[in-house]
């Protein structure tokens, strides 16, 4: 079985965020760049399922010459091989093109990604995936098996757990629960440095978005106490402060 793993260059979430030019760029000076958790646990499920030579695990990344560094730790973690796409990230459009367009030349089993990266939170390549390739798409599972040619999903819904079984190929976005991120051994660090990484130039994508400007969140506020018998005040705050009555 041969798996493709999307896998996106992220600040680590400890990382002060700064913007500049006049807060049109984000400011990656002095920043720490990690590999987007959501995409360590789709690795490390495909990694399980092609244990004991059960196939391949390839990881993407659409990127610049400075994500090598989080391809490298993905393949020490236990990628056989790794492929990146020559271009820096406009949005998910963009880079969902840019893999479809790999995939389309070199088809694969199963295709996984994050079910979202922690810089931008969209939730959107895993599904724009599926329909540039025409391939059933999945989001936000938790849990993921394959036997047979069949891919059997469990995502949460309202109220309980939805169980899908569907034919491969498809496109998952995994969650929390569908494995536990691996951490790299030593032999794997070594083993990293020689295992092939193929640089490809990006296809044309028409943009349709553009960043306007970037603004951190509003500090908070101070925490207003309210003695516990008087309930007057707390609605009134509520209404006239919170807005949220």
């Amino acid at each position: 079985m041969k798996i493709l793993v999307c896998i996106s260059n992220v600040p680590d979430t400890t990382t002060k965020i700064t913007f500049t030019d006049n807060n049109t760029q984000f400011n990656t000076s002095g920043v720490q760049f990690i590999l987007n958790p959501y995409d360590e646990i789709a690795l490390a499920r495909a990694i399980e399922l092609t244990d004991g030579g059960n196939g391949s695990v390839t990881v993407i990344n659409v990127g610049d010459a400075s994500t090598e560094a989080t391809i490298r730790k993905a393949l020490a973690i236990g990628a056989t091989d790794a492929v990146r796409i020559n271009a820096k990230p406009h949005d998910a459009w963009m880079v969902a093109h840019q893999i479809a367009e790999y995939v389309r030349a070199n088809p694969f089993d199963l295709i996984l990604t994050g079910r979202e990266s922690i810089d931008y939170n969209g939730s959107k390549v895993a599904g724009m995936l599926g329909e540039l390739l025409d391939l059933p798409s999945i989001s936000i599972i938790k849990k993921l098996d394959v036997d047979n040619g069949t891919a059997t999903v469990e995502r949460e819904i309202e109220g309980g757990k939805e169980i899908l079984s569907v034919p491969l190929p498809i496109v998952a976005g995994c969650a929390e629960g569908v494995a536990e991120p691996k951490i790299p051994n030593m032999r794997g660090i070594m083993s990293a440095r020689t295992k092939p990484l193929a640089v490809i130039e990006p296809v044309e994508v028409k943009t349709f978005s553009d960043v306007i400007s970037y603004e951190t969140p509003a500090p908070r506020g101070q925490v207003k106490l309210v003695p516990a018998d008087d309930a007057a005040k707390l609605v009134s705050l509520l209404h006239e402060e919170a807005r949220v009555i």
